[in-house]
């Protein structure tokens, strides 16, 4: 039995294709099958039901495929002794981010950390909270930024900061008139929602469960909150805005901002990975950076915290 052998069973676990696993594993398709059945045969077992399409796993396969995750982690674990006992810094990262988060926070921080530290090889993706966990799950991301909690418990979370709501209320709205809001203030049958899939979405509508309100009243929803800014200006609706998103909104659009009473509600964003805890070395660069970085963008301190996740 082999690492390569047990690679090449995550691999054709993960695709359920031998020829798909094989072109992402960098090796023929005849070179993995036989490593596979070599392995198969020295445990006297099926791992792999090659019968149905897609292939799926044995019973006993999902056993040797959970056992593999650790296995091979546990591998790459070695190199991660090495590197911190050199001090070294460097080598391949894969960092996921959530939509609401990355266009905002990424230039903040990635220029500076490349620049700080030029032998990591970072890897940047933009995707949904769901395959940000299945993704960690499964090894292809070292890290990510989300908003939390998660409530995973394979799923280690190191908060970076809290980012306020901010209501963006057009003009000619009877809250205009407000210099600050409460929660009882939002009105989710003219609010203005992101479209499912954004976990910033079910963050809010944990806030208006919090208030009574029913989210199935919820009208209108986008994928972007520039285009729910235009929305509203169109006189459809009020929205709510992450705080980072307000920071380079035009002058005219500032007027319309309005912030929420103390404790205002907010979404916590972490730095997260899985427990295997691999890389770590890089994953705390990457927290110091951007925690150095956030601390003069955000100075709100007295916040609730809601749930991205919809209870």
């Amino acid at each position: 039995m082999t690492i390569t052998q047990l690679t090449y069973v995550l691999a054709v676990a993960e695709h359920q294709n031998f020829t798909l696993a094989a072109e992402r594993s960098f090796v023929t398709q005849p070179t993995l099958s036989m490593q596979i059945q070599k392995l198969e045969d020295e445990l006297d077992i099926q791992i792999f039901d090659r019968s149905k399409k897609p292939i799926q796993l044995t019973e006993i396969g999902r056993d040797i495929v959970e056992q593999a995750r650790k296995v091979v982690s546990e591998s790459d674990r070695m190199q991660d002794i090495v590197d911190q006992a050199k001090g070294f810094i460097g080598g391949e990262y894969r960092l996921g981010i959530i939509p609401t988060i990355m266009p905002t926070l990424l230039p903040m921080f990635l220029n500076n950390f490349i620049k700080k530290y030029p032998k990591v090889q970072l890897t940047i993706e933009e995707m949904t909270t769901e395959n940000i966990i299945q993704r960690l799950h499964d090894g292809h991301l070292d890290a990510a930024i989300a908003a939390t909690p998660l409530e995973n418990e394979n799923i280690k979370e190191r908060p970076l900061y809290y980012e306020p709501f901010v209501a963006y209320i057009p003009k000619g709205h009877t809250l205009g008139k407000k210099e600050k809001i409460t929660i009882d203030d939002v009105d989710d049958d003219t609010l203005l929602l992101l479209e499912d899939g954004h976990c910033f979405k079910n963050s809010v509508i944990n806030l208006c469960k919090a208030i009574g309100g029913t989210p199935q009243s919820f009208q209108l929803q986008s994928g972007s909150f520039e285009t729910l800014v235009k929305l509203a200006d169109e006189g459809l609706g009020m929205t709510l805005l992450p705080y980072l998103h307000t920071i380079d909104i035009c002058r005219d659009d500032k007027n319309q901002l309005r912030y929420f009473v103390e404790p205002s509600p907010a979404r916590e964003v972490s730095l997260i990975y899985h427990k295997r805890e691999l890389k770590m070395q890089i994953t705390e660069a990457l927290r110091d950076e951007i925690a150095g970085i956030i601390r003069g963008a955000i100075a709100f301190s007295n916040v609730e915290i809601i749930s991205p996740l919809e209870k």
